[in-house]
Order: C-alpha cells, then sequence, then structure tokens
C-alpha cells in the first residue's frame, strides 16, 4: 500500500490500494472527457397510459455542463411550473455529459417535448404513478478521458489494474497476473476498490462539511456554524480566507456579511440568520453585542436547505466510514470475504444484470462457524461486506472489525445515541459494503490521453476507482 495525498488523508482515505506508480494527468479538460450514463431502475407505462393514475411524464435527458439543480429550475421555468413538480433520480457532476431520469408531475408531454434548452436533449419515456426519487437507479456508466498523462502512463496503468485485480480478489498479484492486466474495450478486467466515500462527498476544494457535521453531533451548534462559516481554506481564493478568517477572529456576523462573496450564498444564510437572532433579542436594530445561544446558532445552520443539513451529518458519518476502512487496510484484514465477527449484506435480487447492487436492509453477522458458508456466497456476488454509517440504530460489527469500528467512534468521541437530533440532522444510519467491484477496460487515446470504462453501483464514486490510477492532488479528479 502507498500513503494517499495529504487532502485525502484528511477525510479519511489514507492509502491508495495499489503500490504502481501514477499515470498523472487530469479529468475534465472538456465536460465531454466526464461521460455519465444512469443504469436505469424504473419502468414507464406508455405516454398514452392515463394520467389520473399515472399524473407524471418520465424523461431521458442527456445534459452538458449542466448542475442538476440549475437544469430543473430552468426547466421549471420553461413549463411555467412549480420547481417542486420536477424530480431527478440522481445529482450528477456539473463538469461532465450526463445522461439521467427526471420526472415532472402533471405535465403535458406535447408541451415537454417541445421544450428547447441549451446543451440537453430530452426524451420521453412514459408514464409514471409516482415521481422519481433520489436513489431511483442502480448505478452509473462511465467514460473517462484522462488527459496529460506521464510518458509511461500505459505501464503503470496495467501494474495499477494488477494490483486491484489482485484487490478484488484477495491475491498476491505475480507477473503473470501484470500481463493479463492489459485491458481493452472488448476485453475489460474486474477490478477491485475501497468504497471510500469521494472528495466530493466533503467538498473538493475545502473539505469541511464532516467537520460542521461532527460539531453537531457534540452539539456544538456555534461550532458547526464556525466551521462552515468561518474556518479559511489554503485553496480559497485571498478574498474570501479573509473574509472567514475575520468570522472566526470576531464572530461580528453583520460585519462578515459586508466581506463574504456573494457568491457563497449558504454562508451568507446563515449569518443573516444569526443577524436577525440578534436584532430580536436586542429589541430591534442591528446589534451584534448580543450574545447568542445554541439555539440561535442551530436556526443559523437551519436556514440552508435540508438536503445540506442532511449532508453535514452525513458527511460526519462518511468520514468514520472511511477511517474504519483506511484502518481494515492498515491491519491486512480482507475486504472481500468476511472475518468472524463481520456483519455482511446480501445482494439485491431485482438489480440489472450486470450491477452488483448491495441490499442493506438485508444483512447477517457473521459467527465463526459461519465464516467458510460467508466467504461462499461473497465469492460468486451474493453477499458483501460491510461498515457502518453510524446512527441511532446502528449496531456495531463483533470480532477485528467491531474494534476498528468501536475505535474510530471512540477517537471522535462519537456514539450511535449521538445522532438522535432535532429535524433534519438525525440518522437512523445504515451499512455500506466495503469493497466495490467493477470490470474496468482502459483504452489508449493520443501520446497523453487514457481512456477508462467502467461501471459502479449507485453510492460509488468515479474518482475513488481514477485516484488509484492518477495518485495525484484530488484537485485534479
Amino acid at each position: 500500500m502507498r500513503e494517499a495525498h495529504p487532502v485525502e488523508r484528511a477525510v479519511g482515505m489514507d492509502y491508495y490500494v495499489s503500490d504502481a506508480p501514477g499515470v498523472g494527468g487530469h479529468l475534465r479538460e472538456s465536460p465531454e472527457d466526464f461521460r455519465v450514463t444512469e443504469v436505469e431502475a424504473f419502468d414507464p407505462d406508455p405516454l398514452d397510459a392515463d394520467p389520473g393514475a399515472y399524473p407524471n411524464v418520465l424523461a431521458r435527458v442527456t445534459l452538458r455542463s449542466w448542475d442538476t439543480n440549475d437544469f430543473a429550475s430552468e426547466l421549471s421555468d420553461r413549463l411555467g411550473i412549480s420547481r417542486e413538480r420536477v424530480s431527478w433520480a440522481g445529482t450528477k457532476d456539473k463538469h461532465a455529459v450526463t445522461t439521467q431520469l427526471f420526472s415532472v408531475e402533471k405535465a403535458d408531454p406535447e408541451e415537454l417535448r417541445a421544450v428547447e434548452i441549451r446543451d440537453a436533449d430530452i426524451e420521453l419515456l412514459g408514464r409514471t404513478g409516482r415521481p422519481v426519487l433520489f436513489g431511483d437507479l442502480a448505478g452509473n456508466a462511465f467514460g473517462i478521458t484522462v488527459r496529460g498523462v506521464e510518458a509511461d502512463a500505459a505501464e503503470h496503468a496495467d501494474a495499477t489494474t494488477a494490483d486491484l485485480r489482485a484487490f478484488a480478489n484477495g491475491d498476491d498479484a505475480t507477473e503473470s497476473e501484470e500481463s493479463d492486466a492489459t485491458t481493452t474495450a472488448d476485453d475489460p478486467v474486474t477490478v477491485g476498490v475501497p468504497n471510500f466515500f469521494g472528495q466530493q462527498r466533503f467538498g473538493s476544494k475545502r473539505p469541511v462539511t464532516h467537520e460542521v457535521g461532527l460539531e453537531i453531533l457534540r452539539g456544538n451548534w456555534k461550532g458547526a456554524v464556525l466551521a462552515y462559516v468561518g474556518n479559511p481554506a489554503e485553496r480559497e481564493p485571498e478574498s474570501t480566507r479573509e473574509a472567514r478568517a475575520y468570522v472566526d477572529e470576531t464572530e461580528d456576523w453583520a460585519g462578515a456579511l459586508d466581506r463574504l462573496p456573494k457568491r457563497l450564498g449558504f454562508e451568507r444564510s446563515m449569518c443573516h440568520r444569526l443577524v436577525e437572532r440578534q436584532a430580536e433579542r436586542g429589541g430591534g436594530g442591528e446589534r451584534s453585542d448580543v450574545d447568542l445561544g445554541d439555539e440561535d446558532y442551530r436556526a443559523a445552520l437551519e436556514a440552508v436547505p435540508s438536503n445540506l443539513q442532511r449532508l453535514f451529518v452525513n458527511a460526519a458519518q462518511s468520514f468514520a466510514f472511511n477511517r474504519m476502512l483506511s484502518e481494515r487496510l492498515e491491519r491486512g484484514l480482507p475486504f472481500h470475504e468476511p472475518v468472524a465477527g463481520d456483519v455482511v449484506c446480501f445482494a439485491d435480487s431485482e438489480a440489472p444484470e450486470g450491477v452488483a447492487l448491495p441490499d442493506t436492509d438485508r444483512t447477517q453477522r457473521v459467527t465463526e462457524d459461519r465464516v467458510s458458508t460467508v466467504r461462499r456466497h461473497c465469492e460468486r456476488g451474493r453477499a458483501f461486506v460491510t461498515a457502518p454509517l453510524v446512527g441511532t440504530e446502528t449496531e456495531l460489527a463483533d470480532g477485528e472489525m467491531g474494534e476498528i469500528e468501536r475505535a474510530v467512534l471512540d477517537a471522535l468521541d462519537l456514539e450511535p445515541a449521538d445522532f438522535e437530533l432535532p429535524g433534519e440532522f438525525e440518522s437512523t444510519g445504515t451499512r455500506r459494503a466495503i469493497l466495490v467491484r467493477t470490470d474496468l477496460a482502459v483504452a489508449r487515446g493520443d501520446d497523453d490521453a487514457l481512456g477508462f470504462e467502467f461501471t459502479l453501483p449507485k453510492g460509488s464514486y468515479a474518482t475513488v476507482v481514477l485516484r488509484e490510477y492518477l495518485k495525484c492532488d484530488p484537485d485534479a479528479l
């Protein structure tokens, strides 16, 4: 194993599985270099079905350089309807070409078909009885071009593939395996990586969402606000760093509004709320000398959209999960099969062909006398070793993995009961597979490019696969 980049270590990804040198390079030189197509898991009825029983029109939309939320707003504006009537299965990266499902409630199919939006192609598929909801997909298929790679990129890519192929099956890589690891589009190789949460989960340039979540879980509402509004990062513009430093030094929320750039809308929303609370407590007018309490700082956090409120706690769960996987790697425990005490989940029997989708609602604790049996299930893709995304209903593993889970939570001063929180901040928790496998093909492009094709189950990150090949600053991902 090789030590990861410091920015990755800050979010719990301590190692690369592969010891091979990185190919270098960068992603997203153009949107076409990062293509994502959803593996659909939603079957519509015909467009001429009864709109009373099937009020939602389902569309497959291909977007170039569109943020998912921004496109939904643009579509609703063009149709003259509420933004709440547009929903989708998965949020995608803006700097990409994406093909994904949207549904529009009570839409006229002909009006929807007639909508023309730049860099958007809308294909109507049919009607559905309920809207598409977040998570209504089986996975994502990726076609990614890495440009600016090193001169020895092809050799390094083959060596990395050999390492990841061995990791997927728990084997030691050999010279013969390395030669077999050369891939083409017609002859992909099955590889595996730890199912880390990628850098995007925490903030690519300023990874702090988990820090905010940890403060919330500790009951430190003021600390959570300061972690988000203050807490300057080196990768930010100087004016932003200065504004955040001002917040840390003064806790002057009105002054912060004068200094924070307009683009930091969520931070400004928190500050607005705190200024309002100071005015209320001070009897009206702008008052910066009024002391604020926990309920005021919690109100500031609740000034941002509910999905961001949930993300704060989700990011703290994700950070703990990444730390658990890094510790498992360091101890040399397998990812492809269980050891006594592990908790496994079983495969989703209704997943589309070609996608190994874990069903985390069906779990089993692996006792000593069941290890061999469950190993066979894992070998056949019928079961997956898991680790917890901790919440109020989490039961930790036994054995050595249980030791790891408890040690990580102790180091973070967390326990399941801490997730019993008000409103959107509460989480019951779940479990997540610790290994993600995929059939991966590497294509040689021009002198400085490599193309990668693979498919991942929903919730897994393409950048977690690609980081093993590039071994670079996460900013290049």
